[in-house]
């Protein structure tokens, strides 16, 4: 019976940022586990997430918009509602990132990380989250970061958001928690991402990354998938606020 508690049968999910990577593999385990899931693309389009969810069997829909763009949120939850007659898990997984060093780091790539990467997860958490409190439950999950707990080099707006996005997790789940909706959040590792493809065709910077993870190894975005079916399933009703890392030990060493 236990297994049972992680089914996600009858729910819908949004996922942003599900076109590729994380996003994607978190997308394709949601529907696994028995969600019907809304995908959401910028720049590229979810299609083929959404095919491969349908050939599991369960629904998916596209939904495309510049979540830097403050408007966004709404139109992607309003259409996922719409579409699906109800929104029981909200993935905030879309993100960016800019490098530069922090003197020369310019005020248009500071505020397209924040609107991008902090602010339009509380714009699409609050709108869900009034959503999920009328019905008296639904999941939020959250994707942070390594850089939650560290600095990183030459990204402070990603490092500022990510932080953010630890404590936005936590004050929600302050308000929430006791009206049935759960707020939590992975921190994933080093994955290997769109996002890190400079690191990793860095050689020096990627043999310095893969020497201080204890599993010796990039993760990948599948590595994610059994934390997310947890963190978005009923096996996870007593978590909430928590940051989870998954990161192949790094913050172990």
């Amino acid at each position: 019976m236990i297994l049972d508690s992680f089914r996600l049968d009858g729910k819908v999910a949004l996922v942003t940022g599900a076109s590729t990577g994380l996003g994607q593999a978190i997308a394709a385990a949601l529907a696994e586990a028995g969600a019907d899931v809304a995908c959401h693309g910028n720049t590229h389009s979810p299609r083929a997430t959404c095919e491969a969810i349908t050939k599991i069997g369960k629904q998916a829909f596209p939904v495309t918009g510049d979540l830097s763009d403050g408007e966004t949120p709404a139109r992607l939850i309003e259409k996922t509602i719409e579409h699906f007659g109800q929104l029981d898990i909200l993935v905030n997984n879309a993100g960016t990132i800019r490098r530069a060093p922090a003197v020369d780091y310019s005020e248009d790539d500071w505020q397209k990380v924040i609107e991008v990467n902090l602010s339009s997860v509380f714009r699409l958490s609050q709108l869900a989250g009034r959503h999920m409190i009328e019905r008296g439950s639904g999941k939020i999950l959250n994707i942070a970061s390594l850089l939650s707990f560290q600095g990183g080099i030459t990204v402070p707006a990603y490092a500022a958001s990510k932080g953010g996005v630890a404590q936005l997790t936590k004050a929600l789940a302050n308000e929430w928690a006791v009206k049935g909706v759960n707020i939590n959040a992975i921190a994933p590792g080093y994955m290997r991402t769109d996002n890190t493809r400079a690191l990793q065709q860095d050689e020096t910077r990627n043999r310095q990354i893969v020497e201080r993870i204890p599993a010796g190894r990039w993760g990948e975005p599948t590595d994610l998938a059994g934390a997310a079916v947890f963190l978005c399933s009923p096996a996870s009703d007593y978590v909430n606020g928590h940051v989870l890392v998954v990161d192949g030990g790094w913050m172990g060493r």
